[in-house]
């Protein structure tokens, strides 16, 4: 007899999500189709979705569709399905259909210590316990459920007055002693893993990352990991990778979809992991085909080079960064017919010849007038190019009042 339990690893789906204004729900709804197919091909028993289901706390009607159609078809023949809450998603909303859902074979939790109903699957819970076993299920699964653990969500408010080694050092202490305690839980006779959304040290992060609060007093030590786990199962960084230094093993499934051009080049997956009683696991990331890819184009040879490449049809399902090199800043002509040959075009920026004098360090900034600072600010963000003059009058008028009330001037020179 097969003595194999298959779980599913998945987090950030991030549903809702938009790049550069264009909403992607064809590619999320093709990656939960992806995702669905391959759980009944690897006949999968537990899907594990670690947080970040959603990409904002007041999600779009159309992005909750997709999550309770991904429910209704990751939930069946006997498969449970473990959902916890990212720090993107409201954990009330999130977890409100729980009572219902753990019907069906799917679990929720939004906040640490939540405890779930009895349901079909569930031999027993508490407070970020669950006890699963499905029909047909070789052994039964410990999971230890830790959802989106902040301080606030943690009920610990650590001292405002700590240094930031210590507020660090303490915030880690706390998540390690939460799942040593629930680790007392794990079974001999099952398979102990632990779901959780949080930033692990040493974890790569992409820029789609970088809003959110990732190291400092946010990041845990991964070899305070309880090593009773056979593995465990991180959302939160959208690049898939092993945790280095956890004693056990540990991943972040990564998101199904890049979302940020700091992740273009990245293969996107799931992790299915097979596990027995007592025994290593084996893990073994699966490659998502669903979305398109990014992409960033450098057009060295400027407007007409970009112009040839759509035209021949250059990466025609990608989502892309343009950088154009070139003597003048692109008109509103340009960029119009380039948006309209090419839709997937989501960013352009313009670079310039370099300025004499303009390289780091050249200018003393304190010296310059304030129109010449803004022309310079303007400059770098346009990639060169000189603001309109009534643009910059403009800015000076509205410096104004606040100038003369720390009795200075503004003049342009």
């Amino acid at each position: 007899m097969d003595r194999t339990l298959r779980i599913l690893h998945t987090s950030d789906w991030h549903l809702g999500k938009t790049l550069g204004g264009h909403r992607r729900w064809d590619e999320q709804e093709q990656f939960i189709e992806e995702i669905a197919l391959i759980a009944r091909e690897e006949g999968v028993h537990l899907v594990l979705l670690a947080g970040d289901v959603f990409d904002t706390e007041n999600p779009p009607a159309r992005a909750e569709e997709l999550y309770f159609e991904a429910l209704a078809r990751l939930a069946v023949e006997g498969r449970q399905v473990v959902v916890i809450a990212g720090n993107h998603d409201q954990p009330g909303r999130l977890a409100a259909p729980a009572p219902l859902a753990v019907r069906q074979g799917v679990h929720i939790l939004g906040w640490p210590g939540d405890v779930l109903p009895p349901g079909p699957g569930l031999l027993a819970s508490g407070p970020s316990l669950l006890v699963l076993q499905g029909p047909g299920w070789p052994c039964p699964a410990v999971v230890l459920a830790l959802p989106y653990p902040s301080e606030a969500r943690l009920g610990e408010l650590l001292a405002p007055t700590m240094e930031e080694a210590e507020h660090q050092a303490a915030y880690s202490r706390r998540v390690a002693a939460f799942l040593r305690q629930l680790a007392g839980h794990c079974r001999p006779e099952a398979v102990n893993l632990a779901v959780s959304h949080l930033y692990m040290y040493g974890g790569q992060i992409s820029d789609s990352e970088r809003t959110l609060s990732l190291g400092g007093a946010y990041s845990v030590d991964p070899g305070t990991l309880p090593a009773e786990l056979q593995y465990v199962a991180l959302g939160h960084l959208h690049r898939p990778q092993e945790v280095p230094g956890a004693p056990v093993p540990c991943r972040y499934s990564g998101s199904p979809l890049a979302y940020s051009f700091s992740e273009a080049g990245q293969a996107k997956g799931v992790v299915l992991v097979e596990a027995q009683p007592g025994r290593p696991v084996h893990c073994r990331e699966i490659t998502l085909s669903s979305g398109r890819p990014l992409v960033r184009w450098r057009a060295t040879g400027g407007y007409e080079e970009v112009l040839a490449w759509c035209r021949a049809g250059r990466d025609e399902r990608a989502w892309i960064d343009l950088e154009v090199h070139a003597a003048a800043p692109l008109t509103r002509e340009q960029v119009e017919r380039l948006r309209e040959i090419r839709p997937g075009i989501i960013d352009i920026r313009t670079v310039l010849p370099q300025r004499d004098g303009e390289e780091a360090g050249a200018r003393d900034l304190d010296a310059l007038p304030l129109d010449e600072l803004f022309r310079l600010f303007y400059r770098q963000q346009a990639g060169g190019g000189d603001p309109p003059d009534e643009l910059v009058r403009i800015f000076l008028e509205l410096l104004e009042p606040a100038a003369k009330e720390r009795g200075e001037e503004v003049e342009a020179r």
